[in-house]
């Protein structure tokens, strides 16, 4: 029997429009639970005597509760995936008819009710967030997945995904884009006063997110029209017994997803950039130019780490970048302290904000290659291909890692730093003393840097490479040959 390991069976198209809707996905999620964070405390309910320091806990709280909605979402969105059986596939149902309920639900999240009572504010926070956060389990789940399914192929889906990877980072930044875009129009229609006193009250937020829900629908489309999922579900009902078996009992996928739960204080940077931006650069508009730098780090850190894997298993390569971003991190922070929190510190501090960026594509690229790669493992040993859930899985400890940073994070920012909030109806932001400042700089950088280092530790334990990996992936084309259901190869 030849060997097919290095047949080709994506179109060049397929492999730009997987990374196209993953752009589209990005565009809208990337950026709201920061500025999520920011509508509800400053904006929202200004100007009703809210208790600050209660709200303060409670939107610290509304993460980290909508985190762990999330983490349920993912195990039943991940076992409804894998009993999905249709012509389509088991995943571009879920993406193809789940964008619209996501960018409607999205747009609500900055439609704050006009309301006195505080604990009905709390109520809708909490309800409003959660939904949000279940429907784009529902989407970017199952959107990421597709990875393992668009190729049997380990060295051209690895491309696929490092590509499509590239783009979602793309994506992330372009939501900030959109909300710089937005404001300059904003501001040469109304003028400088009137749209001072709109972005006051977040409206540029409000209309921000519904450009971007409205890029998401575009792009995800073009994805679900032109994308095709090449390697076949198995027929076996999986069940709720067994999903969470496959979840919990693979050690090589438990090791990938235990990277998001000791690592999950990495994200917490996000939560101060905004105000990094304000207090350091003059402007929530310069969010943009503080992590352009490192939106063009983490794209080119994608590409770097499919150079990367060229030389290196995934398991080294993780751990190479773990080791390299918690030195970046914390060579900012020196340079920062050294330099001191004022305008000489910006050119300096937007450039290792590149350096940091590299990191990122570490992150978003090498644990989705490693994820396919279990699922492998997992049909070589059960027979049952399981992407659903082998995703949901780390989805799970990803949603679970991201309302301990959601909840640590406002809870850092908001109390830990002594941040002021604006009583000023027309005044979006309070000056900060240089106490606060500081501590938002190591919450910036030292305290992910930790993290950082942290979420290598389980990748020690990961053995799904070299040549057990090679061995796996010639048996189940073998399997496949003698079952009639192999793909055929786009250039065969």
């Amino acid at each position: 029997m030849s060997d097919k390991t290095n047949q080709k069976f994506m179109k060049k198209s397929e492999i730009a429009t997987f990374g196209i809707g993953l752009f589209g996905v990005a565009l809208l999620t990337g950026w709201m639970p920061d500025y999520t964070a920011t509508f509800f405390a400053d904006f929202a309910f200004k100007g009703k005597g809210f208790d600050s320091d209660f709200m303060a806990n409670m939107i610290s709280t509304v993460f980290l509760v909508a985190g762990f909605v999330g983490a349920i979402c993912e195990l039943v969105i991940g076992y409804l995936v894998d009993n999905t059986k249709t012509k389509m596939g088991k995943v571009k149902p879920w993406v193809g008819f789940g964008v619209i309920p996501l960018a409607l639900i999205s747009m609500l999240v900055f439609v704050a009710p006009n309301t006195d009572n505080q604990v009905l504010a709390v109520i809708w926070m909490f309800v409003i967030y959660s939904l949000y956060t279940a429907f784009c389990c529902a989407v970017e789940s199952p959107a990421n997945c597709f990875g393992s399914l668009c190729s049997p192929n380990p060295s051209e889906r690895s491309t696929a995904i490092s590509i499509a990877s590239f783009l979602r980072s793309v994506g992330q930044s372009g939501g900030m884009v959109v909300i710089l875009v937005v404001g300059l129009v904003m501001k040469a229609v109304m003028g400088q006063q009137q749209f001072k006193n709109a972005e006051g009250q977040g409206l540029d937020l409000v209309i921000s997110t519904a450009v971007c829900a409205l890029g998401l629908i575009l792009f995800t489309m073009i994805f679900f029209a032109n994308n095709k999922e090449r390697v076949p579900f198995t027929q076996e009902k999986v069940s709720l017994k067994d999903a969470v078996k496959v979840v919990f009992t693979n050690k090589n996928l438990l090791m990938v997803s235990l990277t998001k739960l000791t690592g999950f204080g990495r994200g917490v940077y996000g939560t101060v950039s905004l105000y990094i931006a304000v207090f350091l650069l003059g402007s929530k508009d310069l969010k943009l130019a503080l992590l352009l730098p490192m939106g063009i780090g983490t794209a080119v850190g994608t590409l770097l780490v499919n150079f990367v894997l060229k030389k290196f298993s995934t398991k080294q390569t993780f751990i190479l970048f773990c080791v390299y971003g918690a030195s970046s991190l914390a060579i900012l922070f020196l340079v920062s302290r050294g330099i001191g929190f004022n305008d000489g510190l910006i050119i300096p501090f937007l450039i290792l904000n590149f350096f940091c960026g590299l990191q990122h594509g570490n992150t978003n690229v090498t644990p989705n290659i490693m994820i396919a790669d279990c699922v492998d493992e997992i049909e070589y040993k059960t027979g049952k291909r399981s992407e659903g859930l082998a995703y949901a899985g780390y989805g799970l400890f990803s949603k679970i890692a991201s309302a301990f940073t959601k909840g640590l994070g406002p809870w850092l920012l908001y109390t830990w730093s002594g941040y002021m909030v604006s009583t000023d109806p027309n005044v979006a932001y309070a000056q900060q003393t240089d106490g606060t400042l500081n501590k938002l700089l190591m919450i910036y950088t030292i305290i992910p840097a930790i993290f950082v280092i942290l979420q290598g530790v389980p990748i020690l334990f990961y053995d799904m490479v070299g040549e057990k990996k090679e061995m796996i992936t010639k048996a189940l084309q073998e399997r496949r040959a003698q079952a009639g259901t192999a793909p055929e190869a786009e250039n065969a």
